[in-house]
């Protein structure tokens, strides 16, 4: 096959909400469907029955939650699709941030029962600033929840979305029936058994036919055709150009967990979602058709397998196709490097792949090499934009609770900010290790992975900080930064790349200081440099 049969075949996307909207349940539905995996385990009430695919991290295991992106894919339909599935807690809105980097289109998922939450305006709004394409799907219908219409409101006046339908729910919660599919025109009916793993549909080309009251009922017949008028006047026509420049988003409705409208919304996925786009570098537009490879690393996890201490980058290809054991420039450590294994993923499982294209996620075995936002090319010198570190809310000192275990707690900690998890800031005083988060839970994953992944117990103490500023001086060498230093000494500390940072203790103190040494600025983000 082709070079560009290769790039038109491949589908990237991310899926996003707020927690709990049934991320994780549709992310293994669509992988049931692409013949991944023979049966989906759901995640219930912390509970987990098999666990889900795409949780592999112990922790997300015992609270049924996603802390960390994972990457799956599957072929469907002579399609590749490339899954991330992002963390919905706030708590860990980096790492989201930064894989929306990765990703070109996402699909939000909304829970019927509680509508659009924050978390989902927060990352639509960043989709919306780089113009990536969306679909909505509506999740949990068998539930009760509110109005189809009323939830499509919704999405419209709190996402700032405009949209269309492209299945109907027939009926809600109780008196659920089934979907009437827009996009191909058949009805699909629910039976409630989440044993059968696909739904028969039903070809339905004229809803006027007396044929819909002996399927669905005389009254849930009559209100379905007077909602599919209603829709044909209210709503625009579906636009694949509108849809691909971030100006009309379809929306599907279902329930991920009974396997109900995710084949709907998958068949329509593969045939309007975009393949591999262009992006932005500091310097120019990069094509994904051109013939060398340009990527990024947009995530860094350590211990994927415990077996092994093993570190994997994950790269995203931009242009070009990868290759193993050929080598590729790292522009920030200026030399050539080669990769004997780089693997494609399906959850926790991976295989070695020799060639892979744009759109692939490649994950690459990593001794320390990468950091976030690094550029692999064939040579040529560029960065891809819009991979910050942002300041921290939340600052704990690290002790070590097992003073025999020192090294291991130092290399711990060391990987794990590698990964972004969190930001380790060194006191200039005293050397003593603070750790900056942007959410309180963090805390908790660094504390349990350090214990069952390197054997190293920690403590924490408060380190009443109110946020991080990286400190860049018009002249180091000038009389107002070496007061400055002297006089905020106790407040001074290095970031992991060795940049000086001041930890101030509140917005006042903030303003104080930039009033005070003018020549001293002040930033809230740090683009990784």
């Amino acid at each position: 096959m082709s070079f560009l049969k290769e790039i038109q075949r491949r589908r990237t996307f991310g899926i996003i909400s707020h927690p709990d909207a049934g991320k994780t349940t549709l992310t293994e539905k669509l992988l049931l469907f692409g013949g991944a995996i023979q049966e989906a385990g759901a995640v219930k009430n912390n509970k987990i029955k098999k666990g889900a695919t795409s949780d592999f991290m112990e922790i997300e295991r015992q609270r049924g939650i996603s802390v960390s992106t994972s990457v799956l894919a599957f072929n469907y339909k002579d399609k590749k699709i490339n899954i991330l599935d992002t963390p919905g807690h706030k708590d860990f809105a980096e790492d989201t941030f930064r894989t929306l980097t990765a990703v070109d289109s996402v699909i939000v998922v909304i829970d019927v029962a509680k509508g659009v939450e924050e978390q989902t305006e927060k990352l639509v709004a960043v989709c919306r600033m780089r113009k990536i394409p969306i679909i909505v799907f509506i999740n949990k219908l068998d539930r009760e929840g509110h109005d189809a219409f009323d939830l499509m409101d919704e999405v419209e006046q709190k996402l700032g979305l405009t949209v269309t339908p492209l299945s109907f729910p027939i009926g809600m919660g109780y008196d659920f029936q089934g979907i009437y599919n827009l996009w191909e025109q058949n009805i699909n009916l629910f039976s409630g058994d989440s044993r059968k793993n696909i739904e028969e549909t039903i070809a339905f080309s004229d809803v006027q036919s007396p044929e819909l009251e002996k399927i669905i009922g005389q009254k849930p017949a009559d209100r379905l055709r007077e909602e599919l008028e209603l829709i044909d006047e209210v709503y625009p026509k579906f636009n694949q150009q509108d849809y691909l420049d971030g100006k009309l988003q379809p929306v599907f409705f279902g329930s991920a967990l009974n396997n109900f409208g995710v084949r709907e919304l998958l068949d329509c996925f593969v045939t309007i979602a975009p393949s591999p786009r262009p992006k932005e570098s500091e310097t120019r537009l990069v094509n994904p058709k051109e013939e060398k490879l340009s990527g990024f690393v947009f995530k860094i996890h350590a211990n994927m397998d415990p077996k092994h201490r093993d570190r994997l980058a994950f790269i995203k290809i931009v242009s070009g196709t990868f290759e193993r054991n050929k080598p590729y420039y790292h522009v920030r450590q200026k030399k050539n490097l080669k990769f004997s294994s780089p693997n494609a993923f399906f959850a926790e499982k991976k295989e070695i792949v020799d060639i892979s294209y744009p759109g692939d996620i490649v994950g690459l075995h990593d001794t320390g090499n990468f950091k976030i936002g690094d550029t692999l090319t064939e040579g040529e010198i560029m960065n891809f934009k819009g991979i910050p570190s942002f300041s921290p809310e939340h600052f704990r000192y690290i002790n070590n609770a097992d003073p025999m275990k020192a090294k291991q707690l130092d290399k711990g900690v060391d990987q794990l900010m590698d990964e972004g998890v969190a930001q380790l800031f060194t006191l200039e005083m005293n050397n003593r290790k603070v750790i900056g988060t942007v959410g309180a839970l963090q805390y908790e994953v660094i504390q349990y992975r350090l214990e069952h992944e390197y054997g190293a117990k920690c403590t924490y103490e408060n380190f009443p900080v109110h946020k991080a500023c990286w400190v860049k001086p018009d002249d180091a060498k000038n009389e107002e930064f070496k007061e400055f230093k002297r006089i905020k000494q106790k407040f001074l500390a290095k970031d992991k790349y060795d940049q000086l940072v001041f930890l101030a203790d509140s917005d006042f103190t903030i303003q104080m200081t930039q009033n005070k040494y003018p020549s001293v600025k002040l930033f809230f983000t740090s683009e990784l440099d």
